[in-house]
């Protein structure tokens, strides 16, 4: 049984809600009895949250993040504005530049300039903004940002034009991990399992480069969190990610073989990753405000493994 806490009936409106995070962040949000509108444009699909239509509490909305006449509709409405919708990720902003630009960067600043300051707004930017930091450093919400990628570059743009106005939270999200309905094979956690379970084995470049990890779920539930305490969280950026899972590459692999006994590692002593992010980031700030992860990376592996199960033959694979 969902436990309900909010009973205010505020209302969010979450666009890109049919995406990676956004179709798991939309069902916590119901749970925890807030109305939920959400806004898509359905570009990976249409079935990733037909089970919230009985709600009452949910609506869907079909269209573009970018379109002023449908935000000017939408906006005073609601009570907490959640912008996900993005192009997620350095490679497919380098395949689509213009793009990038326009749903990362353009779109946040329509909805920013359209909304009123009474309206909470609460941002996921991405703590890849840190740039190649030393994996020795511990970043911070004070340390400078410094994005290596067109990806990185717009989010962070985005993040400090937010942040120069009243009512605004935003959350620099460590690399996401677990299933959801709109599912990423991409993500490094997520990647590295499937290919254990698929292909047997992985060629890792720079296996001492660390990165910082967190749950799709805690995600959510962190959205939720920032609502609930707004008034003593807005303002500021917090760094959102699991304290125990600041790993290397090296380390995840080898947690992921404890599951996978069978999974053969290569670490390549030629050759370079083109994502050079390497550092530790301290969650601190957003512990002291109240919240802090709690799905492990061994919770998630054992998810994904079975989720896997279900994906059944790839498309194009023979076999």
């Amino acid at each position: 049984m969902s436990k309900v806490r909010n009973s205010t009936g505020t209302h969010v409106l979450v666009t890109g809600a049919f995406g990676y995070i956004g179709s798991i962040l939309c069902e916590h949000l119901l749970d925890a009895g807030y109305r939920v509108t959400a806004l898509d444009n359905l570009m990976y699909g249409e079935s990733g949250l037909f089970h919230l239509c009985s709600n009452p509490c949910f609506e869907f909305v079909f269209g573009d993040a970018r379109d002023e006449t449908l935000l000017r509709h939408l906006i005073p409405g609601a009570d907490v504005l959640i912008p996900l919708a993005a192009v997620v990720g350095a490679p497919a902003c380098d395949r689509d530049p213009l793009l990038a630009r326009s749903v990362n960067l353009e779109a946040v600043r329509l909805l920013n300039r359209l909304r009123s300051p009474r309206q909470l707004v609460i941002f996921p930017t991405t703590n890849s903004g840190y740039g190649t930091q030393s994996g020795e450093v511990c970043c911070t919400e004070e340390t400078p940002l410094d994005p290596i990628s067109l990806y990185g570059q717009t989010k962070v743009q985005a993040e400090t034009e937010l942040l120069g106005n009243p009512n605004t939270i935003t959350l620099r999200l460590a690399t996401v991990f677990g299933m959801s309905p709109r599912m990423r094979l991409d993500l490094l956690v997520n990647h590295f399992v499937y290919v254990a379970l698929t292909d047997g084995y992985v060629v890792i470049f720079e296996k001492d480069f660390k990165r910082n990890y967190i749950h799709v779920r805690d995600v959510a539930d962190c959205f939720i969190h920032c609502i609930e305490n707004a008034p003593q969280m807005v303002g500021r950026p917090y760094n959102a990610g699991l304290d125990t899972a600041n790993l290397s590459k090296e380390e995840l692999a080898l947690k992921i073989q404890q599951h996978v006994p069978n999974f053969y590692i290569h670490f390549a002593s030629v050759g370079n990753d083109p994502d050079k992010r390497n550092y530790v980031v301290s969650n601190q700030r957003l512990r002291q405000a109240g919240f802090e992860a709690r799905r492990s990376l061994d919770q998630g592996i054992q998810e994904l493994m079975k989720g896997y199960q279900m994906l059944g033959r790839g498309r194009f694979r023979n076999i």
